[in-house]
């Protein structure tokens, strides 16, 4: 989920220069990897080479998806848990964590954590007050077991934050009377101090899409960047877009403590595609057309013109096996299907031109059965609708949902979605089509014009791939380095 209380995050990741000169520059993306059925580590790896994706920041130290990333180049960021956080207050689990997450991958051929990753620490300071105070004492131990191992001028610690950290008085709301707000304000000039004297960026969650869903009277106009909203006028600025305006109501608040120049990084960004009015492939395409042409223009925002942003968008895949807690759109962020093929054309390059993503390579799928309603149904029964139900506590039922891309079929058309999307989720398993007697297995794939109809891949198991502790093993033959699996 893109809001951090629910990314429960502590990332790590390599010292860049964030300078943000061109060079520099890269587009990111963020893997995350809660879905009912996962692409195999080694086929993620292959689809960002196929795309040009230079960084990559990833949920949890999974040795699994970090042995795949190895001898790529890609820069890669490394969340640690929000429950860990609290381990981390003591030093010697913060010495033991960065020896097995991060010096166990620092070699020659290996993880790529000393250009321009970062450790990130995606600790929100918007739990209820629940992590703030382990927050900072985890920031500086897992810093000084970085330093102790020889690493800390290369890998450096941030926390990636939300944007609810900040905000612009009610009697002013515009960008430059933008400040930390005053519960968390200590605090924050505490870890932005931090920061600054260990050459750590400030990292932040902009989701224009969350400021659509969550106020009616939002202007739509004014999440995108084609600058016909009308504008915020703040002096002789006229803030058009909301991701300018949220950006620099940050430089101001870091300013207005003194670190107006800090390095800021966008952890998060992105636009999700079904399971709400406004979450759609049209208005995705949208978002990210203008966000990736002004990240190729090197457009910076207002207070910060001509900068070179560093960017991870979010996400890489879509995840059918999140909360949906904040929405039903929590599980559709991803540029990607959850097969990995590309939704719509980018301009991953930020080369100006966009173009159709690379699929993922070779992938797996279950048999092509589906399971639909019995057509021997006649009415919406009450037993029909505790199947569904059933069905929809242990699959991905969003897309029926308000709002969603198949809520237009009639109750029939539902059902079976329901029913097969559980079916796939099983793995097809012949009981998984009983829902007492009212299912039935066919071969025809019964998607629906408005409405596709999941076949699931095979899917892959870190316990059926014990890979952790085997992909480091190494031979050193006529000087060349070689990856045993």
């Amino acid at each position: 989920m893109p809001f951090c209380w629910l990314l429960a995050c502590l990332l790590v990741a390599a010292a860049a220069d964030f300078s943000v000169s061109p060079a520099d520059a890269a587009l990111g993306i963020n893997w995350g990897t809660i879905a009912s059925h996962r692409l195999p580590p080694n086929t993620i790896r292959q689809l960002l080479l196929d795309n040009g994706i230079k960084k990559v920041k990833i949920f949890d130290a999974d040795g699994h998806s970090l042995g795949a990333l190895a001898g790529t180049g890609i820069e890669v960021m490394i969340a640690i848990p929000n429950e860990m956080l609290a381990a981390m207050n003591d030093y010697e689990n913060a010495k033991n964590w960065v020896k097995q997450n991060v010096t166990y991958y620092n070699f020659q051929g290996g993880v790529n954590i000393k250009q321009a990753p970062i450790f990130k620490i995606c600790s929100p300071l918007s739990y209820n007050g629940s992590f703030t105070n382990v927050t900072f004492p985890a920031l500086k131990n897992i810093q000084a077991a970085l330093d102790d191992a020889g690493i800390g001028d290369a890998v450096k610690v941030t926390i990636p934050l939300n944007a609810d950290v900040y905000d612009s008085p009610v009697d002013n709301p515009v960008p430059s009377a933008g400040k930390f707000r005053p519960d968390v304000a200590d605090l924050m000039s505490q870890i932005v101090s931090f920061f600054s004297k260990n050459g750590s960026p400030f990292t932040v969650n902009i989701y224009p899409f969350l400021s659509l869903y969550g106020n009616p009277n939002f202007p739509i106009d004014y999440a995108f960047f084609d600058g016909t909203a009308t504008p915020v006028l703040d002096g002789g600025i006229a803030y058009t877009n909301v991701f300018d305006a949220n950006f620099d109501t940050l430089v101001a608040a870091l300013d207005r403590i003194g670190f107006g120049d800090l390095p800021i990084v966008v952890g998060e960004i992105g636009w999700p595609t079904d399971g709400e009015a406004n979450a759609n492939v049209t208005l995705a395409e949208k978002f990210y057309s203008g966000l990736l042409k002004r990240l190729a223009a090197k457009q910076g925002t207002p207070r910060r013109p001509n900068a070179d942003i560093d960017v991870y968008l979010f996400s890489l895949l879509d995840e059918d096996a999140k909360s949906i807690a904040p929405g039903n759109f929590e599980r559709h962020w991803g540029l990607f299907t959850y097969d990995g093929r590309p939704k719509f054309p980018l301009d991953l390059a930020c080369d100006g031109h966009s173009r159709w993503p690379a699929s993922a390579k070779d992938v797996l799928y279950l048999p092509a059965k589906w399971c639909t309603l019995n057509p021997s149904q006649s009415n919406a029964s009450s037993k029909l609708s505790d199947n569904v139900d059933f069905a929809c506590s242990s699959a991905d039922c969003t897309a029926i949902g308000d709002g969603g891309s198949c809520s237009a079929m009639d109750w029939r058309g539902k059902a079976s979605y329901a029913f097969n999307a559980y079916f796939q989720t099983q793995y097809q398993q012949l009981e998984s089509c009983n829902f007492q007697g009212l299912g039935e297995l066919t071969e025809q794939n019964i998607s629906q014009a408005i409405c596709n109809f999941t076949l699931q891949i095979v899917g892959w198991s870190s316990a059926a791939n014990s890979l952790r502790h085997n992909w480091r093993m190494l031979a050193a033959v006529g000087g060349i380095l070689v990856l045993m699996y």
